[in-house]
This record gives C-alpha cells, structure tokens and sequence, in this order.
C-alpha cells in the first residue's frame, strides 16, 4: 500500500514539539549554570519560556530528560562558540590558541549567564551518579581529551598533565569572574593557559 503523507495538522504539531524542545533545553542549559541542573523545574521553563508544563512534559516526558536536553544543548552552544570556530585552523599550536581566545570570547559574551556550563555542572555533579551525571561527565572528558588530542599534537611530552594545567587555569579564571565580575581575571586564565601552551618542549625542571 502506498505511504499515506502526513498531514498538515500532524506536521504543525512536529513542529510545535521541535520548537518546545529546543527552547526548554536552551533555558534549562542556561538556568543551569546559574542555579544547577538539580534547581530546573518545569514551572520555571514554563514560566521562562512561555511553554505550558503540560506541554514541556508532552515533549520530555520527565525531569530528567529535560536535564539530559540540557546537557546536550550545552554541548552544541559549546562546539557552536568554542570548537567549531577554531576548526579550520591548523591543528596543534595554532588550534590551541583559537580555543583559548575563542573560550574567553565565549564567557565575555555571555552565552551562559552563569558562566562556563562545564565548570558549573561539573562541581554539581563530580561525586555522583546516574544518566544525568554521566553526560556531564561525558560532556567534561570530550573537552578534556580535545585539549589532550591537540596538546600531543604541538609536541607535548605529557598531553594529560598539560591539559591538566590548562584547564585548571581556564576554570579558575571563570570562578574568579563569576565572583568578581572582572573580566581581567579571564585575560589573567587566557595568559596563564597560553603560557602553559607555550612551554611545550621546554625542559622542565626536575622533581628530585
């Protein structure tokens, strides 16, 4: 038998629920990073982004899922921000650079109110378990092994240790922002993380 087509009613409502989804997770990814993934409730979307709680829960069924949306969308503001603009640039040192730039650029503009949405949710969920946890922790090791991948590829010794150092600065800097409002304590990140870029290859003293 044929495919009958869709109809124009049941196209309209894949688009409403398209358009509930999106919305819902974009607040949730940014109310995140303010008052945690745990805070999200559906009254406040509801109430956020104009969508009825009958509706959010239509379309996510639970809590949780809209936590696991949330995550998500954070991980696509991120590539969109972050990642994806410093893709066309060669790979290693160079690349390194336009992440960091594009990670201060990212936290000046404001993309989440709260600041950096993995240095948030990963102090929220770093002693837990769970599908929620484990998306931010896996949200968390694909930025760390993309730190590594590039560090390795600029001729670190020790790709870990120094994606270590790297985003410890990083996360300190959008800390020290969030608390102080100074957007030099970002700059402060920005150059200590460059710094750390830069000393691969250098000897490093020893630990005897």
């Amino acid at each position: 038998m044929p495919t009958r087509p869709a109809s124009s009613h049941s196209d309209g409502r894949r688009a409403r629920g398209d358009r509930t989804r999106h919305e819902v997770a974009r607040e949730a990814a940014r109310a995140a990073t303010v008052y945690g993934l745990d805070a999200l409730t559906v009254g406040s979307l509801a109430a956020q982004t104009g969508h009825s709680k009958s509706g959010i829960l239509t379309v996510f069924g639970n809590r949780e899922a809209i936590q696991l949306a949330a995550v998500a969308e954070a991980r696509t503001l991120y590539r969109d921000h972050v990642i994806g603009p410093a893709w066309h640039v060669e790979s290693g040192r160079p690349r390194l650079r336009a992440l960091l730039e594009n990670w201060v650029a990212y936290l000046r503009n404001g993309v989440f109110p709260g600041g950096c949405f993995i240095t948030a949710t990963s102090v929220e969920y770093g002693n837990r378990s769970g599908p929620v946890a484990d998306a931010v922790r896996s949200l968390t090791r694909e930025w760390l092994d993309l730190l590594e991948s590039e560090l390795k590829v600029a001729g670190s010794a020790d790709p870990v240790e120094d994606a270590f150092r790297v985003d410890a600065f990083l996360r300190a800097g959008n800390t020290r922002f969030q608390l102080f409002g100074d957007v030099r304590e970002l700059d402060r990140a920005y150059r200590a993380a460059i710094g750390c870029c830069d000393e691969i290859g250098a000897p490093r003293p020893s630990s005897e």
